[in-house]
């Protein structure tokens, strides 16, 4: 943590929390507003379902192979102008999808998307870690979740009605508009949190050993694994929302804001609660209880599914439930993984981004297109996803069960 940490923020940090969410947000909000005009995309650029669903998978893939390198960036040349950079090219590539006069041109922009959208997500959170001690960054970055959860349920109304009334191409103009703002109020209020003493020297040979660090080490691979593809339960709907939502429980695109409204609930719900219990119960048993529920839940949906024809009545809520359970342990295991290697936050931060992002390119490019024809394959596929990093948190908490037994302290380290 930086030792002049004190000094770095004099407002309130709850102000701190929602700067950092509003960064961290932007990337789930560029994929959120723009999904309830899929059907409008493709019939004005021509193109046929697998190709916008390739617009998703573009994005992704950028996030998640810029994400290597934006944390190693952020500690060798400081948060601050990483943050700067990203949100800058964010800006231009949104303009540039506005302006796409074919589905190619939309494919190349929202790859440029995703390519700068990670710089704030990976940087905020190791922004925390400089600004706080464990059990206060446990309960800020619960705030930066409960925050994160407003704009995305936000987002599809916003889209839809942009849609309705303004044509698809305002979506992104609006996205350039809030890039804008953000780079503003960023230059403006952004404070450097990296401490000059603890910068990393950028060098081919000092960043490859990084790699190869946080690459071989087991531990960091299954905490990765155990909040990366889990989320993957929940962001599946996410992508299949236009099939899910539009063709399987007969929703308007404008009417699309109740499933991301209650999904968003969920995760607020849980980051609640896990800011709560930070410094009060050991983070390990935090994370069971968070997979307990996500389990429950998944086979119960699984059932559901198979016995019933899917209404909105009643589809929409294991979801929702799903994402409280994911919440819940979700900012504990992200902590896990930066204090691993201290001295690398915000490498770590990069390559827990990157293996999550991969995950998720490779669900939205291959997995969604496959299981999005129906209820039960989708929540099959969910169930069996959370699994994954069930079974990796399992098989890390045999072979170190000393990870996450003591509850956060709230001295510095």
């Amino acid at each position: 943590m930086n030792p002049n940490a004190d000094k770095l923020w004099p407002g309130p940090r709850w102000a701190l929390s929602v700067l950092l969410a509003v960064l961290g947000m932007l990337g789930p909000f560029s994929i959120d507003t723009y999904i309830p005009a899929f059907s409008g995309i493709a019939h004005t650029l021509g193109a046929t379902p697998v190709q916008m669903q390739q617009t998703l998978s573009a994005y992704l893939f950028g996030f998640a192979f810029m994400n290597l390198f934006h944390g190693a960036l952020a500690d060798s040349f400081g948060r601050r102008p990483i943050v700067l950079w990203g949100i800058a090219v964010f800006t231009l590539a949104s303009a540039g999808c506005a302006l796409s006069q074919n589905i190619g041109h939309l494919v190349l922009f929202r790859a440029l998307q995703g390519l700068s959208t990670g710089a704030g997500i990976v940087v905020s959170r190791a922004v925390i870690r400089d600004m706080f001690a464990p059990a206060q960054a446990q309960q800020v970055m619960s705030q930066v979740t409960i925050y994160f959860g407003v704009a995305p349920a936000l987002a599809p109304i916003i889209g839809g009605w942009l849609f309705v009334h303004l044509g698809w191409h305002s979506i992104f103009w609006f996205l350039t508009g809030v890039g804008a703002v953000l780079w503003t109020v960023n230059f403006k209020f952004m404070p450097e949190t990296l401490h000059l003493s603890q910068r990393q020297p950028f060098e081919v040979k000092h960043l490859l050993g990084g790699y190869w660090q946080l690459g071989s080490s087991p531990r960091f691979l299954l905490l990765a694994l155990a909040s990366g593809v889990p989320f993957n339960g929940m962001f599946l709907y996410v992508l299949a929302a236009p099939a899910f939502l539009g063709d399987h429980l007969q929703l308007q695109p404008l009417q699309f804001f109740w499933f991301f409204l209650l999904t968003i609930g969920g995760i607020m719900s849980g980051a609640w609660l896990s800011g709560r219990l930070a410094g009060k119960i050991a983070p390990k048993q935090q994370i069971r209880h968070g997979f307990v529920i996500m389990l429950a839940v998944s086979l119960l949906n699984v059932a559901a599914n198979a016995l019933f024809t899917p209404h909105v009545s009643w589809a929409l809520i294991p979801i929702a439930v799903f994402a409280f359970g994911w919440a819940l342990m979700v900012p504990v295991v992200t902590l896990l993984v930066l204090d691993l290697y201290p001295e690398r936050r915000g490498l770590a931060s990069s390559m827990q981004a990157f293996l999550g992002a991969s995950a998720n390119g490779l669900v939205a490019g291959l997995l969604a297109p496959l299981v999005m024809h129906s209820t039960l394959a989708l929540a099959t596929a969910s169930l069996l996803m959370m699994c994954v990093g069930l079974l990796a948190w399992i098989y890390l908490h045999h072979q170190w069960p000393e990870i996450g037994l003591r509850a956060a302290s709230s001295l510095p380290d």
